[in-house]
């Protein structure tokens, strides 16, 4: 199984959800696993009677909430402790120090760091990192309304002296108000459909996908893709 980690303090869940369904059209068996403190899968992803931890399905993906770790979802699945879950790749939303370490996140899985540009998300986020007792590497995900070098050097600044090793590429998302209201449409409907979210919003998306996949194609992936807009 593929662990893919999401870390920061920034809202994460719906990202991670609207890759989470790409994937799965793509064939992957996937587990989206919300260990942030607030838990807001709980409150956007249906399920019919919520209890303190539990895994349920949404649009083909596997949601679990309120789990510490791998263990406790192998018990909640009835698993013995050594098999390993039965999926091809985990996304993981983190929030706390804790998770980082109780998913024993390390250079074996792939790592986002996403964040506003606002000083609340930039320094609690790293703060999440703070902890870490061996060199990161990590891939930028930024929600911004410019994209500005600035900002990216400013994170370069505050990130001084943690053990974290910057990837090359970075990603943005559009902080645009279209987007969000989308988002907050395909809440109130419980789906997750892309088709009137933005041209970079989309691409921005696709691009973290491939990254997870490697190997899938970029043309059948933005085929899979075309099909997921329409409704298909």
């Amino acid at each position: 199984m593929k662990k893919i980690s999401f870390i920061g303090s920034y809202d994460k869940t719906d990202l991670i959800l609207y890759i989470a369904k790409v994937l799965v059209a793509l064939g992957k068996k996937v587990i989206m696993i919300d260990s942030t403190i607030n838990q807001k899968a709980k409150y956007i992803v249906p399920v019919i009677k919520p209890t303190k931890a539990y895994v349920t399905e949404f649009e083909e993906i596997e949601v679990a909430v309120g789990f510490s770790n791998f263990n406790e979802i192998k018990e909640y699945l009835g698993l013995p402790p050594l098999n390993e879950l039965p999926y091809d790749i985990a996304l993981i939303d983190i929030d706390s120090t804790e998770s980082v370490k109780e998913f024993n996140i390390n250079n074996d899985s792939v790592n986002y760091f996403v964040t506003g540009i606002d000083l609340y998300s930039l320094k609690r986020g790293l703060e999440i990192l703070s902890g870490l007792e061996q060199v990161l590497k990590l891939t930028k995900v930024l929600f911004s309304k410019d994209a500005s070098p600035e900002e990216d050097e400013y994170l370069n600044y505050l990130s001084l002296g943690y053990k974290i090793e910057w990837s090359d590429e970075r990603i943005y998302f559009p902080f645009e108000v279209g987007d969000q209201t989308v988002i907050a449409e395909n809440q109130r409907v419980a789906k997750i459909k892309y088709k009137n979210l933005s041209s970079q919003y989309k691409e921005s998306l696709l691009f973290i996908v491939q990254q997870i996949t490697e190997k899938d194609e970029y043309s059948k992936l933005k085929r899979i893709f075309k099909q997921l807009e329409k409704g298909v």
